[in-house]
């Protein structure tokens, strides 16, 4: 952390502690049309006990390309909300769609058709974890901590690391894990990754839709902590390019059938429907992913399908002890780090559990896509 920063965090910290004097400040969070979290302050008149006391707001959707000037109210419907711990108290993050003014879902607001597949499918008791994968840079766009016009020695001692000159931004790291505890969120872990300067945590497992919420709301702590410390955080799935590895979200998945003795079977024929849609789930898996899934640095090549045993070169990997003990979970390893979760578990639980009528948001995003 640089004095500068130390500076201002002592200055900001006075005017945290001031007394609120029983208003609770309630941070609005939604998603733009690049995928990017904006984000914005709320008064309230007292504590929130649940999302049904949280009103609907709206923003300028003409500024986050979410709607035209003509017509730029987009509003914010919230569906969570978790201590916030920036602000502390009974100060509130809360995670909201973005609606239209005639009734309809945004056209980003991809949460909406992800949740009714959710509830369609709740039988199926569909968990996920994800681990997101990051990259983290200073002011001026270069990688945190590399030297100076260079680089750093080759990968090898930086996966899960410990030391000087092995890791870097641990400060950053240890906060932002800590936040997200703070907040509730199901952080289940960390670590050091294979190209220094970049780390992963992991959420889960989470049910449904929850996955997806819990994921977005560990994104916007991490750049928002970041921000404190004067550090960028970048999501793309290959942000240098050379004998480096790329970033990912690998997502795992099980289903009630899974999890029990026999499990095997399910899995396999989950590994099956997956087979026959690869280039759909690609299509809603991140951009720039062709970057990053070229077969090497731990990657399965984008053009083809493969599975395997503790195979870290595949699509999809099955864990040692899950082969071993004949159940349990999978793990699909192609989704990028800048995967919009609500896209990605939505297909996933489409394609192993089903469609349902009306939920046409998948086909008409690949479309898009294409």
């Amino acid at each position: 952390m640089t004095s500068d920063v130390v500076e201002k965090t002592a200055l900001l910290q006075k005017y945290l502690d001031l007394d609120q004097r029983g208003a609770v400040i309630a941070e609005y969070i939604w998603i733009d049309s690049s995928g990017n979290l904006r984000s914005k302050g709320r008064t309230l008149p007292k504590k929130v006990e649940s999302v049904q006391e949280l009103p609907e707001w709206n923003f300028d959707g003409s500024s986050t390309g979410q709607a035209p000037g003509h017509d730029s109210d987009v509003y914010l419907k919230p569906v969570a909300f978790y201590p916030d711990p920036i602000r502390k108290g009974d100060n509130i993050l809360v995670l909201s769609e973005c609606w239209n003014s005639d009734g309809t879902p945004n056209k980003f607001n991809h949460r909406h058709e992800a949740a009714k597949l959710f509830e369609a499918h709740k039988s199926a008791d569909i968990w996920f974890g994800l681990e997101q994968e990051y990259t983290l840079f200073d002011l001026h766009d270069n990688v945190y901590g590399w030297p100076k016009g260079g680089y750093p020695a080759p990968q090898g001692p930086y996966y899960c690391g410990v030391g000087a000159g092995k890791v870097f931004a641990r400060d950053v790291i240890e906060a932002h894990y800590r936040a997200c505890l703070y907040a509730g969120l199901k952080i289940s872990g960390i670590n050091a990754e294979v190209m220094p300067s970049q780390w992963e945590f992991q959420v889960g497992p989470c049910t449904g839709i929850e996955m997806g919420d819990q994921l977005w709301v560990g994104r916007y702590l991490l750049s928002r902590v970041a921000e404190e410390f004067g550090v960028k955080v970048s999501l793309h799935p290959k942000p240098l390019k050379g004998d480096w590895n790329g970033a990912g979200c690998h997502t795992n998945i099980s289903t009630a059938a899974m999890r029990q003795p026999g499990g095997m079977k399910y899995i396999e024929e989950a590994i099956e429907k997956l087979s026959i849609r690869h280039k759909e789930h690609i299509k809603l898996y991140g951009s720039d992913n062709d970057q990053r899934l070229t077969g090497n640095h731990e990657t399965a090549s984008m053009s083809t399908f493969s599975s395997g045993v503790a195979n870290r070169g595949a699509s999809i990997r099955i864990p040692r002890s899950v082969s071993k003990e004949g159940y349990g979970y999978f793990e699909d390893r192609r989704p990028a780090s800048n995967i919009d979760p609500y896209l990605v578990t939505g297909i996933i639980c489409e394609t192993i559990c089903g469609a349902i009528d009306n939920a046409d948001m998948f086909k008409e995003f690949e479309r898009e896509s294409s």
